[in-house]
């Protein structure tokens, strides 16, 4: 394979870094990463000390220490040789076989962990409700939404449970304000709990700056492990923050868990709806209920009493009413809710008498009501 086929001026600097990376031996096979082809493409620019390299590199079993290791070492090799001025490199996942065990076409077992196995659906007997928290689209305020919900459902004696489904972008370890990374046991990941609600995100099995160069079936194989690979336990609801849009993600959701609903979060202005439109729409062929629509960053409370709608005005309203979806609540710009969120602290626990917290109080309560849902130690 020639790494450097639109650049032919780079066959002196690939015979160099074939021969650095001959030495960087992976110990699982006892080959080098070129001979085992982990190492698959590169790129050459020009910088302005010496020449930029771009490397790919495919490793076996997504994120772990040793992958880490062999990618510092890459890194380091090529670094040192004559005329190399800058080193990047993006890791993606290595294309295992097909085998009963993997499906989707390899992929089976992206965290890495021992004997892990992907079924054909996702089953979670001691979960007795699961909804997605989704929106069309970025930038809406979703995975504030889903964490100051899950904060409400906890506050108000439910077991709760949120995942992080957003491998590319996630923002649980920053809205809940987690460095450490989760814990292992007995074959298991195990859930970090912060303010009553049982958390796991992809942001707590890597490291805060690694980015995830993951195709559609390696994002579809983690989401699905961190449902079955996490040791939740029993819980009366489990909230999903999706990532934006209708990806692999969620495709993954729809066709192998057992939803319970879907909430969608929007702002205002027609940009957002119209993806909106575009959510309903697939959950709706994937038959599972939408319970409702947030209206998130609706308003702006002025000084003197006033609201000021600095999004445009009640457009979430009229597409629940277009789309004959229930309208949960309309959700101001508050300024206190960026604070805490800052501060690494849902609202309800930063400051859980303001009357914004009682926002998210309430929105936990319609929700379960709509999935006929009581607190397990209060059936009555």
């Amino acid at each position: 394979m020639n790494w450097f086929s639109k650049n032919p001026d780079g066959l002196a600097v690939e015979a160099a870094l074939r021969a650095a990376l001959s030495g960087v031996i992976d110990p699982r096979t006892g080959k080098d990463v070129v001979t085992t082809n982990f190492v698959t493409s590169a790129s050459l620019a020009d910088g302005e000390d010496g020449a930029k390299v771009t490397i790919t590199v495919e490793l076996p079993g997504g994120p772990s220490p040793l992958n880490d290791k062999l990618q510092a070492e890459i890194q380091a090799q090529v670094k040192a040789l004559d005329g190399i001025g800058a080193v990047s490199l993006i890791a993606t996942a290595h294309k295992a076989k097909v085998t009963p065990d993997s499906p989707r076409g390899g992929h089976a077992n992206p965290l890495g962990l021992p004997g892990s196995k992907l079924a054909d659906t996702i089953a979670m007997p001691f979960v007795r409700r699961i909804v997605a928290i989704a929106s069309g689209k970025g930038g809406v305020g979703k995975s504030t939404m889903a964490a100051n919900l899950a904060v409400a459902f906890a506050q108000a004696g439910y077991r709760t449970g949120l995942m992080d489904a957003d491998i590319y972008g996630p923002s649980l370890p920053v809205l809940f304000g987690l460095k450490q990374k989760a814990a292992f046991a007995d074959g298991q990941i195990q859930p970090t709990e912060a303010f009553g609600v049982k958390l796991m995100s992809i942001g707590l099995l890597v490291p805060e700056e690694k980015a995830l160069a993951w195709r559609g079936p390696m994002v579809m194989g983690a989401v699905q492990q961190m449902f079955t690979e996490v040791h939740w336990g029993e819980l009366d609801i489990l909230l999903i923050d999706t990532p934006p849009g209708t990806g692999d993600a969620h495709l993954t959701l729809l066709q192998k868990a057992r939803l319970s609903g879907a909430v969608i979060v929007s702002t205002p202005q027609e940009m957002a709806l119209a993806d909106v439109r575009r959510g309903v729409s697939l959950f709706r062929q994937m038959e599972t209920p939408v319970l409702g629509l947030i209206e998130n960053m609706a308003y702006f409370d002025q000084p003197d009493g006033t609201r000021l709608p600095i999004f445009g005005e009640g457009g979430a309203r009229k597409a629940a009413l277009e789309l004959k979806v229930p309208f949960l609540a309309e959700v101001p710009l508050i300024p206190l809710l960026q604070a805490a969120s800052d501060a690494g602290t849902p609202l309800g626990a930063y400051d859980p008498e303001t009357p914004s917290a009682g926002i998210f109080k309430q929105l936990a309560r319609d929700i379960a009501e709509k999935l006929d849902l009581v607190p397990i130690e209060n059936p009555s």
